[in-house]
């Protein structure tokens, strides 16, 4: 019996201890809880009963040179539903539905949905979204919004690019400058019941949005304007497929105008300028896709006889020219088994390396190619920058495309010294003859000048890659007489604007394949020639009729430098003899 009392001794004592450690556990694990982590848990209860809304930021804006806007905002609303606070379902149906102009049944979906907050319809213009307002529908919010504008609808689409649904950048300048334009949104934080309901007398707390800072970029959109009149005159007159046009600064890279006709309306970026009846969607995005495309970067061609001009300073560098060597054209040269002609059937004759530039005379310049070889027209293909991208600030720019080394036999090597057989972007070859023109350093092509904040004072200046010369500052010299000339004297003088001294060169190039019918007719011009401060680069891709560069082009490029040059207050050099006729 004493046994069986001492047992049942041991057991109390043992369930006593064991519940007194539960115990002392279980207060220990409340003590943790409720003092070590009480901040977590009151955030976590706290978020139970928190509805959060965005306050979307400003994008900021982008400016042209000058400071005139490109890009701006307009205030559009965002109209949501919140499930559990709707009291009349069928009349905020049927409100919603007329004063936003959706079906009954695509809102019934959205008011029947069982989540936090479920959005209506974006980018609602404000007068609309007051007036959904001012029907105090419970379970309804209106949220103001941004949505982004473009005062020049068409001008420049192809560079700025445009934003999508939440206002992020898709294409151009508003995708590459993304983390500079778009900014931090805010909040809205209301508190709710168990029900989701919110309560009323807790207010709301709010977190200001940070709005996006601005981008000044070298754009001048007046240029710009004169830039695609010209090209749309080019585009009605020729029946061209398209036409590009680029104006920059070649001595430091500075893009002044990118032009490429057909352009989209910025405010409708999704609206095809086709017919899309009968299309797939896959179909209608290439096409979207197309439309969106900057052929003066993301595509490439060849350049035809302005390449000339890399082939001419090639040479001079090399040694093996001087513009005073003689050379006779009779309308052909034969390398290896191919028969290369002149433009001139009957030939140039005999003329010096200067006059066959003037003349744009095919067999001059593959003889200085030969004269050049291979390997060092390849390496001085590479020296020019010619291998490598530009470096211009826009997304999806096209490489060049070239031979390998070792494939450049005799035929290629001369094709190329012409500009054939090869394929670069329109870009690029306006930097390389800038860097050619300009006294022989290489520049970066580029948009963006610097970053601002809402007070406008420079938040980041933008540097570019540092000048690497690439040929002598005597050849630049040559260079820019000899273009000169070719303006003045030669195949280039439908460029000559009275007063001023003009150099450029002219190009016609068959597209493939050859004998197609097609071709692309172009001209490169810069002024001042001594002191280059603006170069124009206009290509008209398949025009009907009359197809010469020197016909169609030169002139074209003359006009826009009338409207330009005085325009940028550049001085004539030439004085002007005044008309003594009676």
């Amino acid at each position: 019996m004493l046994r069986n009392k001492t047992a049942y001794r041991k057991k109390i004592v043992f369930y006593t201890c064991a519940c007194i450690i539960a115990l002392l556990i279980l207060t220990g694990r409340l003590t943790y809880l409720m003092i070590c982590c009480s901040d977590y848990y009151t955030s976590e209860a706290q978020a139970l009963h928190e509805r959060e809304r965005d306050i979307k930021a400003a994008r900021g804006r982008i400016l042209d040179r000058n400071g005139e806007v490109l890009a701006a905002n307009r205030t559009v609303c965002t109209v949501s539903v919140i499930h559990s606070q709707i009291r009349e379902p069928e009349k905020v149906i049927a409100t919603l539905s007329q004063l936003l102009n959706l079906s009954e049944e695509s809102v019934r979906k959205r008011v029947e949905k069982v989540s936090s907050i479920e959005r209506v319809k974006a980018n609602v213009d404000k007068k609309t979204g007051d007036a959904v307002r001012l029907c105090n529908l419970s379970g309804v919010k209106v949220d103001e919004d941004y949505k982004r504008y473009y005062p020049y609808e068409e001008c420049a689409s192809k560079v700025l690019g445009f934003t999508g649904g939440d206002n992020q950048g898709i294409i151009g300048l508003e995708v590459i400058y993304e983390e500079y334009l778009k900014g931090k949104n805010g909040k809205i934080l209301a508190l709710t019941d168990a029900r989701g309901v919110e309560l009323p007398e807790a207010g709301e707390d709010r977190i200001e949005p940070v709005d996006g800072n601005d981008l000044r970029i070298s754009m001048d959109i007046n240029i710009q304007k004169y830039a695609q009149q010209i090209a749309e005159k080019a585009m009605v007159q020729k029946q061209a497929d398209s036409v590009s046009v680029i104006v920059m600064n070649p001595s430091d890279g500075e893009v002044l105008s990118m032009v490429n006709v057909p352009e989209f309306n910025l405010n409708e970026p999704y609206a095809l300028q086709t017919e899309t009846a009968g299309l797939s969607a896959d179909d209608q995005q290439d096409l979207l896709n197309q439309m969106w495309r900057n052929g003066c970067m993301n595509d490439t061609y060849e350049p035809g006889s302005t390449f000339k001009i890399i082939t001419a300073a090639a040479g001079f560098e090399a040694g093996v020219v001087t513009m005073d060597d003689g050379f006779h054209c009779p309308g052909y040269t034969v390398v290896e088994d191919r028969r290369i002609r002149c433009h001139k059937i009957a030939g140039h004759g005999s003329q010096t390396f200067l006059q066959a530039t003037m003349n744009s005379c095919n067999p001059v310049f593959v003889a200085v190619g030969l004269r050049i070889g291979a390997n060092d027209f390849y390496d001085y293909f590479r020296k020019f920058g010619l291998l490598q991208k530009t470096g211009i600030d826009l997304p999806g720019e096209a490489g060049t495309i070239m031979h390998q080394k070792e494939n450049i036999g005799l035929v290629e090597l001369a094709t190329v010294s012409f500009g054939q057989s090869f394929q670069i972007t329109p870009i690029q070859l306006a930097t390389t003859v800038s860097s050619i023109v300009n006294g022989g350093t290489r520049v970066t092509p580029h948009f963006a000048m610097e970053v601002l904040d809402q007070e406008q004072k420079t938040v980041k200046e933008f540097q570019y890659q540092d000048h690497v010369r690439i040929i002598s500052s005597e050849t630049s010299e040559k260079m820019q007489y000899m273009l000169e000339k070719v303006v003045s004297e030669g195949t280039g003088r439908n460029a000559a604007v009275p007063g001023y001294m003009i150099g450029g060169k002219t190009a016609t190039s068959q597209t493939l394949p050859r004998g197609s019918g097609k071709y692309i007719s172009s001209f490169i011009g810069f002024a001042p020639t001594d002191d280059p401060q603006v170069l124009v680069l206009l290509i008209i891709n398949h025009p009907k009729g009359i197809y010469y560069g020197g016909t169609i082009a030169a002139p074209l490029v003359r006009e826009l430098f009338e409207n330009i040059l005085p325009y940028l207050q550049i001085e004539k050099q030439v004085e002007i003899p005044e008309n003594t006729e009676e």
